[in-house]
């Protein structure tokens, strides 16, 4: 349908230049030519087949620029349509063949010479024109004298009227000669678009405005305008004026194209790609693009859109790394997306890979292993390159370049060249291409690469032979620490009440990290075993696990120690049975005498229970606490090493400190004191 002038006339604005566009009434399409020039229009439309480039056998007239104007084509005074006109530049291409005779004065040779400038050139001029949904080609007969012939000079233009096209329309022209002597003309022009078709872009989202009347109906289409093929459709509706759609960002492509025409019978469609410059829309059609490899050797790019992108064949190491790029077998070129290309490989291997780049360094690579080869091969990939009288070189290609096989560089073919080129030489290289000059060879590395391990797993097995001694040498250690330190307590058993003073500290040890071992709660054993034999059992257990003896000195124990340092036997009345301080001073002196005891003992007596010069000398040799006053020493020293922080020592202190006070306050009343009795409320147990 015939596009109303007032609607023309908003899309191409108020400039006096755009408003005078020339009328051409009638529906016919002409051509004329610039003077000296004729020219003549074959009826009805050709078929567009271009055909190959051929030589030129002389002088031809060849288009060299296309130039389009907007004219109007008009059936009625205010009933036209926009319409395109295309004027094709000419020039001569190509020389007169001049005599060879170097005689040129003779009559023959002048009249061979004057016969072709009298001619004229004549060339048949193909115009072709694309503009959605329409496609077209005319056929142009132009001659000109010889006379005017100046080779490599213009020689004028054929102007044609007319193709018509929509407005918004993308118009795509094309030109040349048949048959033709050069690349085709080409030339894309984007037609003004209505004005009540606009896009606009808020955050995320991208609005479609068509601002229309109500009562206008019309039918929009988005679609995607590939190259190869038809269109593909994508979205669809019959609608009502006005209307703000709205895209998400990833829904653009470059080749997202908008059509809105009326809904009436033969209306003219308004098509509009709004982006093809877009970024967010070049990012999407990467992301959406998939590179498949084919069997056996075949690989596709599908993508929705045109993808401008290079192709190139790469070697893809294990471990990771850039892909090495393979130049001679699939030179960078550009990609025909949604075709079935072929690798020129003889032989697949599993570190192939297709790596195809383009917009903003975007990359999608695909490797043969992926698919049926297996895993990546820790193979050395060696070029040769055939030099005249059947010389070749051999290098290998590693990250840092082609490195000679018989070289002094440090890389890893280099020290194994010989052995590369022994293994070529025989046979268990895969050539994997070739052509006249070069040829691509995978050499396997994997017995190398286990000769140069072999000596390295020896020697793991050795440390680790070496670490698992050390494990079983600390293996004690290592649990004691992690069960806590041993401490066997000796004390004598006075009375009662010192009995729960050394209960009370045996149970607060016995909270920190710490295996207590007392009497008091080995009765049964003293019983059955005798004190000075399970004096013995303990004593030798507590020794060997890098425990502590704690002697705990009362005045009863000071008394003791005196007899035996004296008598070298106990002379005071018998002792209770269960008295293990007793029976182990037979054991504990010696080894004071002898210097056995530092490291092994410790000595501790309590505040207001005994004097510090009354602990013996002999025993002063080892340290000697006074508690509960010096109760983080105390506890530093039977914790050994592993001493936590002074600060949570300070803390184990006060907790040891508080169980112990209550049962030293007791033993300490005056006998008769109401205390004596305890207090209920202490928990302390009254009584033997």
């Amino acid at each position: 349908m015939p596009v109303p002038w007032f609607l023309l006339s908003l899309a191409l604005g108020r400039s006096p230049m755009v408003l005078s566009l020339e009328k051409l009434m009638g529906p016919q399409d002409t051509a004329r030519c610039s003077p000296g020039l004729s020219c003549h229009l074959w009826d009805g439309d050709v078929l567009c087949l271009p055909g190959s480039i051929v030589s030129a056998p002389g002088p031809v007239l060849v288009p060299t620029r296309l130039q389009t104007e907007l004219v109007l084509r008009c059936h009625q005074e205010t009933d036209c349509d926009l319409c395109v006109r295309v004027a094709i530049h000419l020039a001569v291409h190509g020389h007169w063949e001049e005599p060879k005779d170097e005689d040129r004065s003779g009559r023959a040779a002048d009249l061979e010479l004057e016969e072709p400038r009298n001619a004229f050139l004549q060339a048949q001029v193909v115009l072709s024109f694309q503009a959605y949904p329409t496609a077209r080609c005319v056929l142009l007969e132009v001659q000109v004298p010889a006379a005017l012939v100046q080779p490599g000079q213009s020689v004028g233009s054929v102007v044609f009227d007319c193709f018509e096209a929509a407005l918004g329309a993308e118009v795509r022209l094309w030109s040349y000669t048949q048959p033709r002597y050069q690349k085709e003309l080409n030339l894309t022009q984007q037609l003004p678009a209505l004005p009540w078709i606009s896009v606009s872009a808020d955050g995320d989202d991208v609005h479609l405005v068509l601002d229309v009347s109500e009562e206008q109906h019309f039918g929009l289409s988005l679609y995607w305008n590939q190259v190869q093929g038809p269109t593909k459709p994508w979205w669809h509706s019959n609608l009502t004026g006005p209307r703000n759609i709205t895209l998400n960002h990833t829904d653009l492509f470059p080749c997202l194209c908008i059509q809105v025409w009326p809904l009436e019978p033969d209306s003219v469609r308004t098509s509009l790609c709004p982006f093809r410059e877009d970024p967010r829309a070049h990012r999407n059609l990467w992301r959406a693009a998939r590179l498949r490899l084919l069997s056996p050797r075949g690989w596709q790019l599908n993508a929705p859109c045109l993808l401008l992108a290079e192709a190139t064949l790469c070697w893809q190491a294990p471990g990771g790394g850039p892909c090495l790029s393979l130049v001679p077998p699939l030179s960078r070129e550009n990609v025909t997306v949604n075709k079935t290309l072929e690798l020129p490989l003889l032989n697949a291997h599993p570190n192939l890979c297709v790596q195809v780049s383009g917009w903003e360094q975007m990359q999608l690579q695909e490797c043969l292993w992926a698919d049926s080869l297996g895993a990546l091969k820790d193979d050395m990939l060696l070029l040769e390159t055939r030099g005249p009288q059947d010389n070749r070189s051999l290098c290998a290609l590693e990250p840092s370049g082609c490195t000679p096989l018989l070289s002094e560089a440090s890389t890893r073919a280099a020290r194994l060249g010989e052995q590369l080129l022994q293994d070529l030489q025989s046979g268990k290289c895969l050539q994997l291409w070739e052509d006249d000059l070069r040829a691509l060879w995978a050499c396997p590395m994997d017995k190398y690469v286990h000769k140069r391990w072999a000596l390295v797993w020896l020697a793991c097995l050795l440390l680790a032979s070496a670490l698992f001694l050390l494990f079983l040498v600390k293996k004690n250690q290592v649990k004691a620490v992690a069960r806590g330190r041993a401490a066997l307590l000796l004390y004598s058993a006075e009375d009662s009440g010192f009995e729960r003073l050394v209960g009370a500290l045996a149970s607060a040890l016995c909270q920190l990290p710490l295996r207590v071992a007392v009497d008091l709660w080995s009765r049964r054993e003293l019983s059955a075993q005798g004190p000075l034999a399970w004096f013995h059992a303990q004593r030798r257990q507590t020794l060997q696990e890098g425990g502590v003896v704690v002697l705990l000195f009362s005045p009863g124990a000071v008394a003791l120690c005196h007899e035996w340092l004296q008598d070298g036997v106990s002379a005071s009345a018998p002792h209770g049975p269960h008295d293990a301080f007793a029976a182990s001073l037979s054991c504990v002196l010696p080894d004071f005498l002898q210097g056995r005891a530092p490291g092994r003992y410790v000595g501790a007596y309590f505040d207001g229970l005994l004097h510090p010069e009354a602990v013996p000398a002999l025993f002063r040799s080892v340290p000697v606490f006074s508690l509960p006053s010096q109760l983080p020493d105390f506890l530093g020293t039977l914790q050994g090493p592993g001493t936590p922080r002074p600060g949570r020592l300070g803390e184990r202190a006060k907790r040891v400190s508080r169980a112990l006070q209550p049962a030293l306050d007791q033993l300490l009343q005056p006998p008769g004191d109401p205390g004596d009795a305890g207090d209920p409320e202490d928990g302390t147990r009254v009584g033997t």
